[in-house]
């Protein structure tokens, strides 16, 4: 991205200071980081930076317009409409491809976004552990809007507490012990002092829920959700009985409750138009298929981790799709190979953090996150066995 910075940090690199990197990112918390963390940052100039706030801020103004809330309502599925919802989702994620456009130059295309938490305590290990290993420059930061380790930090726990005592505060997930992300589970009680539940452990009483703390039946005031109901409900039997506990009627807080999740999603994708948006539309709203299928992404509504993408797509893929409503059809956009390693160049795309404290008019730009791909998708199927891809951090220039 910046080509001066790239050439350097390329040449003053070692497999020595990457092993020493990894050390690092697993110290505090041994055998929990269980994703590939790529050997680079990317670093963005301070104009790739503002088109892609400038994308973002777009969306907003969308997701605080007057009718978003009732307009969204089509997007969560009557089985799983959680009560209790909030009046903004305190967390949002913005995905970004850095892109090549017609004209041969970058420009950060949106992805994807959710109304859902991503790795935010993770990422401040990262950042602090990447400048200490290797040469960052002094005016390019991680963080965003003036943010900085420790008012990132505080903020995040105040969203997550909103002023209860740490134990009466859960991280909810499906078996939180085996999720790829759990790295992020345990810098998340370290910042906050919250402890990490299964769905599988939550004692109901009443309209009230309860969890095991050292022994100790604890209330339950305020749930950090990271449940997703996709992943629900691909469980056995046993564990999805025990999720729809969730659907009751309950005394209990969410942050950010799980509706977001599908109101700030692909579903929020065809409402938006921005030249930094690709042209998305649901399927079920064409009245006629476009011609050259090769240029478009065929994308379910309600999937993570890109399953069920289909990249090339063909009329048969259209044909076969049961349910067009719950499907969008999405411009392709051409990733460029922007960073350069000792074995090919790479893609990449950048996940920007917008925190929404209650009372806030709109949600703020915080941190970030980066991936670094040399597969035809972002992911870590797409990876195997390649060298300098995987999780990062972007740092922009300030």
């Amino acid at each position: 991205m910046v080509p001066s910075i790239r050439n350097r940090f390329n040449a003053s690199f070692t497999e020595k200071k990457y092993q020493e990197y990894l050390r690092e990112l697993n110290a505090p918390h041994a055998g929990q980081l269980d994703f590939r963390v790529a050997e680079t940052p990317v670093f963005c100039d301070r104009a790739f930076t503002a088109k892609m706030l400038s994308a973002c801020e777009s969306i907003v103004d969308v997701i605080v317009s007057q009718g978003f809330k009732q307009e969204s309502e089509k997007a969560i599925p009557p089985t799983v409409n959680v009560r209790g919802e909030n009046a903004v989702s305190h967390f949002i994620a913005f995905d970004f491809g850095i892109c090549e456009n017609e004209k041969g130059e970058l420009e950060p295309q949106l992805i994807e976004m959710q109304g859902f938490p991503t790795l935010f305590a993770f990422q401040v290990w990262q950042e602090e552990v990447a400048r200490t290993i290797f040469s960052i420059p002094a005016n390019y930061d991680s963080y965003l809007n003036g943010f900085n380790k420790e008012s990132y930090k505080q903020l995040l726990k105040d969203i997550i507490l909103n002023g209860h005592e740490p134990e009466n505060v859960i991280l909810l997930e499906i078996f939180p012990e085996k999720q790829k992300t759990r790295i992020d589970f345990f810098f998340t009680e370290d910042y906050t002092g919250i402890k990490q539940v299964c769905i599988t452990a939550l004692i109901k009483k009443g309209k009230k829920l309860y969890y095991s703390n050292n022994g100790v039946e604890t209330e339950i005031k305020r749930i950090y959700n990271r449940v997703i109901f996709d992943d629900l409900q691909q469980q056995t039997p046993e564990v999805q009985e025990k999720g729809k506990v969730l659907l009751e009627e309950l005394e209990v807080e969410w942050v950010p409750h799980p509706n977001w999740f599908f109101r700030i999603s692909k579903y929020t994708l065809p409402f938006i138009n921005h030249p930094y948006v690709p042209q998305t539309r649901f399927l079920s709203d064409l009245k006629e298929i476009p011609a050259d299928l090769e240029n478009y992404v065929l994308k379910p509504l309600f999937s993570f981790a890109g399953q069920g993408v289909v990249i090339d797509v063909t009329m048969e893929d259209i044909e076969n799709v049961q349910e067009p409503k719950n499907w969008i059809l999405q411009r392709k956009v051409k990733y460029a190979d922007i960073i350069e390693t000792p074995d090919g160049p790479a893609k990449a795309e950048i996940r920007i953090f917008y925190f929404w404290k209650d009372g806030e008019p709109r949600p703020v730009a915080t941190n970030n996150l980066a991936r670094i791909s040399k597969g035809k998708m972002i992911g870590v199927r797409y990876n195997k066995d390649k060298s300098w891809v995987g999780g990062t951090l972007a740092f922009f220039e300030k």
